[in-house]
């Protein structure tokens, strides 16, 4: 035998090593599923969800399971026998005259509170974008106004607006000789005084969030519309207005989800009064649901609000995300 001649023991190892190597139709043993890069990024990226997720089904949506289960039934909280009582505690909520005035409250205070703080915060915001002598202060001072709580913002301003002659405004308008004015006893005045309260606390807080985005617009495109001869007003039309739109959106989407679940600031001014005059859907679910314990009552409440939340937040997403294609 030559050089060349191949050990029959060599061969059968080399066959039996290739063998290992090949499988398949194409001749090359395939990865298995698992343990693909694919897999194994996907199974990595999961695992950190997977905290997350423990924390919403444990605080979110168990709870809300529990709360629609409730609102079916006569729970106190005290008594361990539950009675289905179908949909009774619905038709309370929509007979209760304090409920249904809560609710107008509600979505008065969250329409009203967005449409006039939006139209102030962003002149304003467009002001404190300009320069001039002391602009880091106005935009401290204004910024200011919304960092403390509003519970806090609430117990001021009701010594403030107080409707006794002693209150601090009160005490101004008498020292002129002037009437004093029930400010928070009357109930449309109420009403006014917890919806002003609300914005002057949100315009500066919002203002600062427009200014950011309005530091953000090109400089060209303020020099070329310049260039063409257009005016400040078709400045803020054509250019600033479209450009902040991802910033209205923002802070829409902010102020009717806070007026929507409000329930400090009326409760810090007012206490709900006079009257239900100025109660909210948050208040009156804590009154029925804790201090009456009346849990069926609250939680039937509390779904209704939570359907009413989520219709007005699609809505205003779907109203936001049209005239965002409108001016793309």
């Amino acid at each position: 035998m030559t050089a060349q001649t191949c050990n029959p023991a060599m061969m059968r190892q080399s066959d039996s090593s290739g063998d290992a190597k090949v499988g398949g139709r194409d001749g090359v043993r395939k990865t298995p599923w698992y343990k693909t890069r694919g897999f194994v990024e996907s199974a990595s990226s999961t695992g950190f969800l997977i905290p997350v997720l423990a924390v919403f089904v444990v605080l979110t949506l168990i709870p809300l399971i529990q709360t629609v289960y409730y609102s079916f039934t006569d729970y106190t909280g005290f008594n361990p026998n539950v009675n289905f009582v179908g949909f009774d505690n619905y038709r309370k909520v929509f007979t209760d005259p304090s409920l249904l005035v809560g609710l107008g409250f509600t979505i008065l205070f969250a329409l009203v509170t967005t449409l006039i703080t939006t139209i102030i915060a962003i002149p304003l915001a467009v002001l404190l974008n300009t320069k001039f002598y002391g602009r880091s202060f106005a935009r401290s001072l204004f910024f200011f106004l919304g960092v403390p709580s509003l519970i806090v913002l609430g117990m001021v301003w009701s010594f403030i607006l107080s409707p006794l002659k002693t209150g601090a405004l009160n005490s101004v308008l008498v020292s002129m000789g002037l009437d004093s004015v029930p400010w928070l006893a009357n109930e449309t005045l109420a009403r006014g005084c917890v919806i002003f309260v609300a914005i002057w606390a949100a315009v500066g807080w919002h203002a600062t969030l427009y200014l950011a985005y309005l530091q953000a617009i090109p400089a060209d495109l303020y020099e070329q519309a310049a260039v063409d001869g257009a005016s400040g007003f078709q400045k803020f039309i054509h250019i600033t207005l479209p450009q902040l739109i991802p910033g209205i959106v923002v802070s829409t989407f902010l102020l009717i989800t806070n007026g929507l679940k409000v329930y400090d600031l009326p409760f810090g001014m007012t206490k709900g009064g006079p009257g239900y005059s100025t109660n909210t859907i948050t208040q009156a679910i804590i009154v029925h649901g804790i201090s009456q314990s009346q849990y069926g009552l609250g939680s039937a409440l509390a779904v209704l609000f939570t359907l009413a939340c989520l219709i007005v937040v699609l809505g205003q997403t779907a109203l936001t995300s049209a005239i965002s294609r409108r001016f793309a």
